[in-house]
């Protein structure tokens, strides 16, 4: 069988915690920022987590399962 492959998109946008939680970067906060509020692109600034029904299929991405 061949090996498993992580999917590099996945890589690029997802990092594991140190208890094994996956953190991501919040979308939108790449262009068209003048029409945003500040406090909205402030708001995207912060690390989020995945959320709980999402995490099987980033950690399959990821080869972790």
């Amino acid at each position: 069988m061949p090996k498993m492959k992580t999917i590099s998109g996945a890589k690029k946008r997802f990092a594991l915690t140190g208890t094994g939680k996956i953190k991501r970067k919040h979308a939108f906060k790449s262009h068209i920022l003048t029409k945003k509020t500040k406090k909205a692109k402030r708001n995207l600034t912060h690390i989020g987590l995945v959320d709980r029904s999402d995490v099987n299929n980033v950690k399959q991405m990821l080869c972790l399962k």
